[in-house]
């Protein structure tokens, strides 16, 4: 019996000897130390949050610049830090190392740093260059998680967070190549003219005076002027123009308030050789613009129609308008309109504007629907929304027109009694003014649907008519 039992004993120990442990089991008096289990999944959801909490907190950080590239490196560096603290986290505290996480730290982190420090000079590359690696980087990520991560929060956090990054690369990569495309598929029509620091972008068709200028609602430029300005150009010289960022034209450093967009359209129809008088006609904000430009340069001005404009402000208005603390406000909208920026890098702006303008002219809609796609676009039709306090206070200094002639034309199918009564005071700057309720017209209607826009062109011409005779309206 003792010979049996050693010889049982002798094979146990072999055969410990020879059976490979589990990760994190100790070999009983192997005097080694355990793997700790830890558990993986906490820190991977605690490192993402972290990434995410980094972000918001470098993007508000006061040492970094509004500009796009500076916030889209530091949204960047915010990843970067999450991706770091779950490869050192989860090697040092759990049996599941993610040692992987280290390449998209170093990828986000270094990609973070060029565009902070070389972002405008190596934009144009690197809008080639990260939609590609990236999505390889994503496919390799997924590989590394599937082998290595042994957890719910692959599935549940890893995967979709994953997923963004390889939808982000697709978009990335097809909103560069569409931009491309785009600039020889729709070329510029007219001329970019230098009004100081920025070009803008003005066409001139037609002849006869009085010229008539067509300034486009927010958000909006040149090109949704079609169904309109053919029309005009028929009986006398129509203008269109981009404001700054928009269509054709540079975007500007300075915000664009209506004061500035009246300084810049002024300065472009004097360096174009665009003779006055002028019969202004402006959609939506293009409202507020025209009754700067008409406050601010009066002598130029011979007859205006506010599409459905933006009403002024009211004194309370303006008493609001400079109740808050106009510096922090500007910090963070000007951090938001960067973030609008990169998201058309992406091809989100791009992918929710495919289906607008569908009643313009195909040729013009597709012109609109590709420039609103573009970064510059992006933030400027923030900053632009942004100032709209500042400029229906600058549009309310307009309070008498004398006897020039006056349309207000006012979308039947969107109006309420405070736009009528707003509507109603409008035309009262004016002697000689009308105000015509287009009915069953929507407010982008005016102007994009063939239907409405031939009541928008008639205002015009009564305008231009009785400026050119100098006879009063015809009511």
């Amino acid at each position: 019996m003792t010979v049996l039992a050693l010889r049982h004993m002798r094979e146990e120990l072999r055969f410990m000897a020879t059976t490979p442990t589990a990760p994190g089991q100790v070999r009983p008096g192997d005097g080694s130390d355990p793997q700790p289990a830890g558990h993986i999944g906490r820190i991977v959801a605690a490192s993402l949050a972290t990434g995410l909490i980094a972000a918001l907190l470098l993007v508000a950080a006061p040492f970094i610049s509004p500009e796009e590239n500076d916030v889209t490196g530091a949204v960047l560096c915010g990843f970067a830090v999450g991706w770091a603290m779950l490869a050192i986290l989860s090697t040092r505290y759990t049996d599941q190392p993610q040692r992987w996480a280290a390449v998209p730290a170093l990828f986000m982190g270094l990609g973070g740093l060029v565009l902070i420090g070389f972002g405008s000079s190596s934009r144009e590359v690197l809008n080639w260059v990260w939609p590609p690696v990236l999505l390889a980087l994503v496919i390799w990520m997924f590989v590394r998680a599937r082998r290595q991560l042994h957890s719910r929060s692959r599935r549940w956090l890893l995967y979709p967070v994953l997923a963004v990054l390889a939808v982000a690369s697709v978009g990335g990569g097809y909103q560069t190549v569409r931009e491309a495309g785009d600039a020889n598929a729709y070329p510029m029509p007219g001329q970019l003219i230098d009004v100081g620091g920025h070009h803008l972008h003005l066409n001139c068709t037609g002849t006869g005076s009085p010229t008539v200028i067509l300034e486009p609602g927010g958000g909006d430029f040149s090109s949704v002027m079609a169904w309109i300005a053919p029309a005009v150009a028929a009986d006398t010289r129509v203008c269109v123009y981009d404001r700054a960022g928009r269509g054709w034209s540079e975007p500007a450093d300075s915000p664009q308030d209506a004061t500035q967009i009246a300084i810049d359209l002024h300065t472009l129809l004097q360096r174009g050789n665009v003779p006055g008088p002028y019969v202004l006609a402006g959609h939506s904000f293009g409202g507020l613009y025209i009754l700067t430009y008409a406050d601010r340069y009066p002598g130029d001005v011979a007859g205006m129609v506010p599409i459905d404009s933006t009403n002024p402000a009211t004194h309370a208005d303006r008493a609001r308008a400079t109740a808050y603390d106009s510096g922090s406000y500007d910090a963070v909208t000007d951090r938001v309109a960067a973030l609008g920026a990169t998201a058309a890098r992406i091809g989100l702006v791009r992918l929710v504007g495919s289906f607008g303008y569908g009643d313009l002219p195909p040729q013009s809609r597709d012109e609109v629907r590709a420039k609103t796609a573009t970064a510059d676009y992006a933030s400027g039709w923030i900053d632009e929304f942004v100032q709209a306090n500042a400029s229906g206070a600058e549009a309310a200094m307009l309070t008498n027109f004398g006897d020039k002639p006056l349309v207000v034309l006012t979308a039947g199918a969107e109006t309420d009694a405070a736009h009528d009564t707003a509507q109603n005071k409008l035309a009262t700057l004016s002697t000689d003014s009308s105000h015509r309720v287009v009915e069953g017209a929507s407010h982008p209607g005016l102007i994009t649907d063939e239907r409405y826009a031939k009541a928008t062109t008639r205002a015009i011409l009564d305008v231009v008519s009785s400026v050119r005779n100098n006879q009063p309206l015809v009511k």
